[in-house]
């Protein structure tokens, strides 16, 4: 793809930012084979919302043509699920240039009033452990006077915590808390540390790390996505240095996101080794479960947990096509006796995407009602994903239990 970038652009702060925009575009051939993996296409039919569509938009935008709202619109419909890069031949960064457009849209097309102020209290509530750990409560004390749009989104009370093994190991990891996880799923963690514990490994947690930084990352709020990310190094660091072996996630989108440290702070001096060293050791839970159990005598096998239950598994984007792990939670939960029922479409995003379920409703509703309708084709006892939003979208819908896959394992 040729370009010519605005030559303001070029003397910004961020140029470098600009010129890696510019290499990603020129990566891109025309194909069209993005279109017919993106599900914001398949359900609307326009092209400007597919990712063929918007990096012509973005382009536009770099080259220094005027955007419209309805620039912003088109953008803003993404799901930023990634699928158009796990089928693009020619490796285009689609999410990198996304991202860098959304800056650029932000600056050049202000939103309304109300726009601003949605998204405002999204990046003031949704990352902070303890205002959204309050907010859920509240909602939960009202639930039976809030409107229905708003009662399907809040979870249910969580059931009581399973005990976390306190048996000291040799082996040690870190795992990230989360913010929303706490409040309306924390019995992943607890049995993510029940599991390590069988394997010989101590899970630890840094009191003072927060938010991976994603919301602000993908809210275009970028800024305050690096000083989250340079706290939560700062947190980790201590434990790195005493060498603890991996930095364990079982929220994928979390995981996802601290992989990506080492790209989005690679400008930055102070941190940028840092941040590198934090990215390599990241890890999600079925890639250290599926070296620790395949590698050794467990790999003879499992004990029959799932002996008789069926499982239909949605395989989150941030895990299939953000972080490329395809087909190792299947095959654990396959070594434990489970039988995993087939999905159609399972490429294809649930619509959770973060915030989008609040920003974009309409989509998100389609996309949840076309997902769980394949995931319950095949008569499932149970459904499990390996990330939050995900599990937590698809309850809204499923009259079969959501659960994360780690669950299954305990």
């Amino acid at each position: 793809m040729q370009t010519v970038i605005d030559s303001a652009l070029k003397k910004r702060k961020n140029s470098a930012e600009i010129a890696e925009a510019e290499t990603i575009l020129r990566a891109c051939v025309h194909c069209g084979f993005c279109i017919a993996t993106c599900p914001t296409y398949q359900i609307l039919g326009d092209e400007l919302d597919s990712p063929r569509g918007r990096i012509y938009l973005i382009k536009s935008l770099l080259e220094g043509k005027e955007a419209t709202e309805k620039t912003r619109l088109h953008l803003d419909r993404c799901l930023t699920c990634r699928s158009c890069e796990t089928t693009c031949p020619s490796g285009v960064r689609y999410n990198r240039l996304i991202e860098v457009g959304r800056t650029l849209i932000e600056e050049q097309v202000p939103r309304p009033f109300f726009d601003r102020l949605k998204r405002k209290l999204l990046l003031k509530w949704l990352p902070d452990r303890r205002k959204i750990g309050r907010l859920i409560k509240t909602g939960q004390w009202l639930r039976p006077l809030l409107p229905e749009a708003i009662k399907i989104k809040l979870p249910g009370k969580t059931s009581p915590l399973r005990p976390r093994p306190t048996t000291q190991h040799a082996r040690r990891m870190l795992v990230l808390e989360g913010c929303v996880q706490p409040h309306t799923t924390p019995n992943t963690n607890a049995v993510t540390a029940r599991v390590l514990d069988r394997l010989g490994i101590l899970l630890l947690s840094a009191a003072q790390a927060g938010c991976c930084g994603a919301i602000n990352q993908h809210l275009a709020d970028a800024e305050k996505a690096k000083q989250r990310m340079r706290a939560n190094i700062d947190a980790w660091w201590p434990y790195i240095e005493e060498k603890i072996e991996a930095i364990v996630f079982t929220a994928s989108g979390c995981g996802l996101m601290v992989k990506e440290y080492g790209e989005v702070l690679k400008y930055d001096s102070a941190y940028a080794e840092k941040a590198r060293k934090v990215s390599a050791l990241a890890k999600d839970i079925s890639e250290i479960l599926a070296n620790e159990i395949f590698s050794c005598a467990l790999s003879e096998p499992g004990v029959p947990l799932g002996k008789g239950i069926k499982v239909a598994y949605h395989a989150a984007c941030t895990l299939q096509h953000g972080q490329k792990i395809s087909g190792v939670v299947e095959k654990l939960l396959k070594h434990y006796g489970y039988t995993l029922t087939p999905v159609a479409d399972g490429h294809l995003c649930c619509g959770a995407a973060g915030t989008y379920s609040l920003l974009q409703p309409v989509l998100s509703q389609q996309l949840l009602q076309q997902k769980v309708g394949h995931l319950v084709e095949g008569a499932p006892d149970i459904i499990v994903t390996a990330n939050v939003g995900c599990q937590l979208h698809l309850a809204e819908k499923s009259k079969i239990p959501v659960k994360h896959w780690v669950e299954l394992l305990d």
